[in-house]
């Protein structure tokens, strides 16, 4: 049996609507909205009864896509957010632009601001990392021709 693809990565956050605007703002593509409840979807979670509002997010090429999700029911109990790039668990999500300087200024106007500084890598890429809507760590890479 063989790995067909990575179908999405899931992010709880606590504002549906911002952050949504934040990934639009980035070029991302709402897909589609939806409430999630009840006790089957709890068997998938493991967290019994449940009511999750979420908003599935697509890249231009339509290959990754972001599952945004709040959580009405149970209510969140953990904050990764504030952790710092050394920590353990999952770290980020990494998005190839076009232009970094460009999309930081987009961004900056929705809150993000830049963790470190835009880096040069050999000739290869300029990188750096952001913090995006509710602290959310996001990289991005612009590949140098």
């Amino acid at each position: 049996m063989a790995l067909k693809r990575m179908d999405n990565v899931g992010i709880v956050v606590d504002d549906l609507d911002s952050t949504v605007d934040f990934f639009r703002e980035l070029g991302l593509e709402l897909e589609g909205r939806a409430a999630i409840e009840g006790e089957w979807a709890g068997r998938v979670t493991g967290l019994g009864d449940q009511h999750v509002e979420i908003a599935m997010m697509r890249t231009p090429d339509g290959h990754s896509r972001l599952e945004l999700s709040r959580f009405l029911r149970p209510p969140v109990i953990a904050d990764h957010r504030n952790a710092p790039v050394n920590a353990l668990g999952y770290l980020r999500v990494m998005f190839a632009v076009d232009d970094i300087d460009d999309t930081l200024e987009r961004l900056r106007k929705r809150g993000a601001e830049l963790v470190g500084e835009v880096v040069r890598y050999k000739d290869a890429y300029r990188l750096c990392c952001i913090r995006g809507p509710e602290g959310l760590l996001i990289g991005l890479a612009q590949e140098l021709s």
